[in-house]
């Protein structure tokens, strides 16, 4: 069995997130999501609109996801060792580092790949901050 994992905020769904959980789910026999604490998401990036426990719950109800979890407080490579991935996917816009991910596997004992999922582009509807800036300019 070929697990995958993807991570991310998944502030506020929208086809872009169906696009990359869609084409992980196709790498493998399991997704697992990992969805950022409300904590870390603000340290990376900014606080989430939706709180964590409801984004989980979004997320987990989505066709082509197997299992929908919070991530870890702290090391956010420590999710490898309670998932244990064969393949970690990333979205275009995630400034992770393949072989750092590669590297904290090993770490781990876990031998994993790392692939690059494309960006949906076939609606304007395809990013969070995309979609939070319409909705400023309607208002």
């Amino acid at each position: 069995m070929v697990r995958v994992l993807a991570t991310g905020v998944f502030d506020i769904l929208h086809p872009g997130h169906v696009h990359f959980l869609t084409e992980a789910r196709k790498l493998g026999d399991e997704l697992v999501v990992v969805v950022a604490r409300d904590s870390v998401a603000q340290k990376m990036k900014r606080l989430p609109f939706i709180p964590e426990n409801i984004r989980v719950a979004m997320v987990g109800s989505l066709k082509p996801v197997d299992r929908a979890i919070l991530g870890v407080e702290g090391n956010i490579y420590d999710i490898l060792t309670e998932v244990k991935p064969d393949i970690v996917v990333l979205g275009y816009d995630q400034e992770f580092d393949a072989d750092e991910i590669m590297r904290e596997g090993k770490k781990r004992g876990i031998d994993l790949k790392v692939v690059r999922i494309s960006q949906y582009s076939e609606t304007e509807f395809n990013g969070t901050r995309k979609i939070i800036k319409m909705l400023k300019t309607r208002s």
